[in-house]
């Protein structure tokens, strides 16, 4: 028993210390146990089959399905359109879509989603991200506690009544304090938090797609010869091929992409060719989107009986035509042992090898207007293609520069497609199976998961890293520990002392002490890591007095999100801290109300709706 606190001590330590990432503590600790002599091995890995960490896993490559097809994006757009120049309105959009996010997606993956967002919508109406971006975090950590889902000490602790014999938490139960507790969070933001959040200047104004699209019309004239025409019923292209006409040589024109709009096809053949190729067939009502100079669209328009359409803004018809989900564009800069150097290309050309159209060029800041180039060192691309070839663009090729970050701006794209409701569809089966109890949660998230991989609204290796790994493994690696405290009986001892000195008082006393430890290692240690130490202790601390567990576990996992006195003790909160300019101080001078409020409003509460 001495040894395992020695080893409880010591992790802890090492968690506050920050030199090594959790999950390499966690695995120390691990390792520890086994090679102690606590644990065997089969109890010292069973972490790594705990349905548990399946879930979570499963949960991250969810979220990620739901930011990479817009359904963030979109958010993001509306909460600006919502609160308008309002700080204190905006304030209270983004911390409540902080929380109502995270009751489904990851935490972690909510701020990670939301940040970009809120610091741009901080800039647009004039005040700074200091003022938006803990509010937004601890909205994430409050609003996991609206569902079963929505935080792994929710899971553990729901888990760890079962493992116990007990009944676990339905999907939506946790909303019954963890809504409150969100009001009560966003009442305080708007009304006394933000009095206290600091005025941070940070070099963080964020360059969204709009100013980028602009930027590139300037430096590379791409509404140069830009123009979208429509196949007629009278059009001799109809039922013919691209490789029937000679569209570069004969009329100096590039097609560009192709918009199938004729009702009778449409239930077969894609609504959009990206990258048309010379068997695409023409049809009746397509939309083609080319670029050439005006008197070889206009002798184009004549010879094949073409419509001309109306153009948007240059900048909203580049967003909406050549950019979405699938596709996007960026700029590459040619290094001088690039072996495109010297080799002859066409402004329009789509390389198979790269799966990317060449869109303009730009030499020494001077956009090059011919159709045909010959590559310089230095030169500058504007290229489209799917996200995931652009991404892939640096492997194949060395002497290419990409230019800012296409993952990042894929993220802004806020048109939904197909593939943004079978993401949403996805979550939405995942909550209706955990509701009705069809399936296992770990089994319902793996089905929710494997939909949104198997559509590819997330492509395999972005799902992958998408996945907090240092998250998961360290759940893994912190549940042995959980064991060894119930085997040893450390954990036993602990539970004892609550007994013996506030159990004798009240149960409410016993619920406060649950709170109080349990808030206090969320400060310093992550948040899983705390229920998964604290979820024994409370379950037998609560058997040792006949009282109903349930209001210890709701408890444990309130506290162990209620990290909000320092920046160590969650993801969320060192996420934000750079990004907001945050000091140490700074959180505990506008966490510790909040903190106290969450104290009372549980003690009163909790017992009401659970008791003991």
């Amino acid at each position: 028993m001495y040894l395992m606190l020695a080893i409880l001590v010591i992790t802890i330590a090492l968690f506050v210390w920050g030199k090594f990432t959790p999950d390499i503590v966690a695995l120390i600790s691990m390792l520890s146990l086994y090679l102690t002599g606590i644990l065997d091995s089969k109890e010292t890995l069973s972490g790594f089959s705990n349905p548990t960490v399946i879930m979570i896993a499963a949960l991250f490559i969810i979220g990620e399905g739901i930011a990479q097809t817009g359904w963030t994006a979109m958010a993001g757009k509306k909460f600006v359109e919502w609160a308008g120049k309002s700080v204190p309105k905006l304030l209270v959009i983004v911390s409540l879509g902080a929380g109502v996010l995270s009751g489904f997606v990851s935490n972690t993956g909510t701020v990670a989603t939301l940040m970009p967002l809120t610091i741009s919508s901080a800039w647009s109406i004039g005040t700074l991200p200091s003022k938006m971006l803990m509010p937004v975090a601890f909205g994430s950590n409050t609003g996991g506690l609206l569902t079963l889902t929505g935080t792994p000490p929710n899971i553990i602790a729901s888990n760890a009544l079962i493992e116990a014999g007990f009944d676990g938490f339905s999907f939506f139960e946790f909303a019954l304090i963890g809504l409150p507790l969100l009001i009560i969070a966003l009442l305080y933001f708007r009304y006394f938090g933000y009095k206290l959040l600091p005025k941070n200047k940070t070099n963080n104004k964020p360059v969204n797609i709009e100013t980028t699209l602009h930027q590139w019309i300037e430096a590379y004239k791409v509404d140069s010869g830009y123009y979208r025409l429509r196949v007629r019923s009278i059009s001799p292209l109809l039922k013919t091929k691209i490789e029937d006409w000679n569209f570069e040589e004969d009329y100096k024109v590039e097609i560009i992409r192709l918009k199938r709009r004729h009702p009778n096809v449409l239930k077969k053949i894609p609504t959009f060719i990206e990258f048309p190729d010379p068997s695409t067939e023409f049809m009746y009502h397509d939309i083609i989107t080319v670029k050439g100079e005006t008197e070889a669209i206009n002798r184009m328009m004549i010879t094949f009986r073409l419509g001309l359409l109306p153009l948007e803004p240059i900048t909203d018809e580049l967003k909406n035509n050549l950019i979405n989900q699938e596709v996007g564009m960026t700029e590459v800069i040619v290094n001088p042992n690039s072996i495109m150097v010297g080799r002859k290309y066409k402004i329009g050309a789509y390389f198979k090898r790269f799966g990317l159209q060449l869109l303009a060029v730009s030499r020494n800041r001077q956009p090059i207007l011919d159709r045909e180039i010959t590559v310089k060192s230095g030169d500058a691309f504007l290229i489209r293609g799917s996200w995931e070839n652009i991404d892939d663009l640096k492997k194949q090729h060395e002497n290419l520069v990409i230019i800012g970050s296409p993952e990042g701006m894929a993220k802004n794209v806020e048109n939904l497609t197909t593939k943004s409701y079978i993401a949403l569809g996805a979550l939405i089966l995942m909550i209706v199976l955990m509701v009705l109890k069809l399936v296992p949660g770990s089994i319902a998230a793996l089905i929710a998961a494997g939909v949104v991989l198997l559509t590819g609204c997330v492509p395999i290796s972005k799902a992958y890293k998408g996945i907090s790994w240092t998250s998961v493994v360290m759940i893994a690696a912190m549940i042995p520990m959980g064991i060894a405290l119930q085997k040893t009986g450390t954990a036993q001892i602990i539970a004892n002392g609550l007994v013996d000195y506030l159990g004798a008082i009240h149960p409410i006393a016993l619920l406060g002490g649950v709170f109080l430890l349990t808030t206090t290692f969320s400060q310093v240690i992550n948040n899983s890591a705390t229920a998964v130490l604290m979820a024994p202790i409370a379950i037998l601390a609560a058997n040792s007095l006949n009282l109903s567990p349930a209001p210890f576990m709701i408890v444990v996992a309130i506290s162990a999100s209620t990290a909000f006195l320092t920046p160590i003790g969650t993801t969320t909160n060192a996420m934000v801290m750079s990004a907001g300019g945050y000091k140490f101080m700074d959180y505990l001078k506008v966490g510790a109300p909040l903190l106290l409020m969450f104290f009372i409003i549980s003690m009163v509460l909790v017992p009401l709706i659970w008791p003991f």
